[in-house]
């Protein structure tokens, strides 16, 4: 007989394997001596809390959001798997990234392996006619449940949001967010809610995503995974991005981001916005990522770009 398999099982990391996690992110020892860190999250720890915000905070400002593999690679393919995102990520040789479905998932996994109540969820960007095709995660401390999201860019939440209708929070700059819990334009019934989280630009509320509750299985994301990497629908497959959030000098607040976009690259810092450079070729792209975000883009990765759409001619 085969034997009995856990399907409720997910992946955790080593302890050996969370050092070198701290090392990537630059993680400062005296968290590293934290009780978390030794023992693990209990459900009601208002250390836990403290801890994961400034976790999150680390994380954002080590592990960009971006999308290269789907550029700069022969194969064009992205896995999910969290031993691979953590050897490409944590254990490559220069610092890496990935798109929401890789960063939450090394840091839901890393959550998990520090004993956080965590939840891996699906959710919908914009209000755009488009299926499920983003991933979050929702940790549970106690009895309140909060938002946690290392995939969505400059735009995303930088520290944990606890999930209550008509929350507001100020984000980086001049921007701010909220979550709201009710149905979204595109349903038919009224009476059923989703969580939505927005945020606020000149002024103005704009949805950047919705989301549920309801768990997502491993098989639920490699479903999403493999339209929003491969579908010719998904802007990942024809827009170049690598994003970092900067932070402070005390690394106590997350204060902008420096953003490549295609041909573009900013850096933002509160309120100000300054363009650092406008690329005229791939050469001077694949420096800047070398030179801003510590990045090495390979000969033959380079070369694989050429003749395509995402290419810089």
């Amino acid at each position: 007989m085969c034997p009995d398999i856990d399907w409720s099982f997910r992946p955790t990391y080593s302890p050996d394997q969370l050092n070198h996690y701290f090392d990537r992110i630059n993680f400062p020892q005296k968290y590293r001596k934290s009780d978390i860190v030794k023992n693990g999250a209990t459900i009601n720890n208002q250390p836990a809390l403290s801890f994961l915000e400034v976790l999150q905070r680390y994380q954002l400002a080590a592990v960009p959001f971006e999308n290269l593999d789907l550029h700069y690679s022969a194969h064009r393919n992205i896995s999910i798997d969290a031993q691979g995102i953590f050897e490409k990520i944590v254990e490559g040789n220069s610092d890496r990234g990935g798109y929401c479905m890789e960063n939450n998932t090394l840091f839901g996994t890393v959550l998990r392996s520090l004993g956080y109540n965590t939840t891996s969820v699906g959710g919908r960007v914009n209000e755009a006619v488009q299926p499920m095709n983003h991933m979050i995660n929702i940790v549970a401390i106690g009895e309140q449940k909060y938002l946690i999201d290392v995939g969505f860019g400059s735009n995303g939440p930088h520290r944990p949001i606890p999930l209550v209708h008509g929350f507001g929070f100020h984000n980086v700059g001049e921007q701010s967010g909220r979550l709201l819990y009710g149905p979204i334009n595109q349903q038919t019934h009224r009476g059923e809610s989703l969580w939505q989280y927005e945020i606020n630009r000149n002024g103005r509320w704009i949805p950047a995503y919705c989301f549920t509750e309801l768990e997502f299985l491993p098989e639920d994301f490699t479903i999403i995974n493999y339209y929003m990497s491969q579908s010719r629908e998904s802007w990942f497959t024809f827009y170049v991005v690598c994003v970092r959030m900067l932070l402070d000098e005390k690394g106590e607040a997350i204060v902008g981001d420096l953003t490549l976009f295609n041909n573009t690259l900013k850096r933002r810092v509160g309120a100000t916005s300054e363009v650092l450079q406008c690329f005229a070729s791939e050469e001077e792209r694949v420096v800047a990522l070398q030179k801003h975000f510590n990045i090495h883009i390979s000969g033959a990765d380079q070369a694989s770009i050429c003749h395509t759409v995402s290419g810089i001619l």
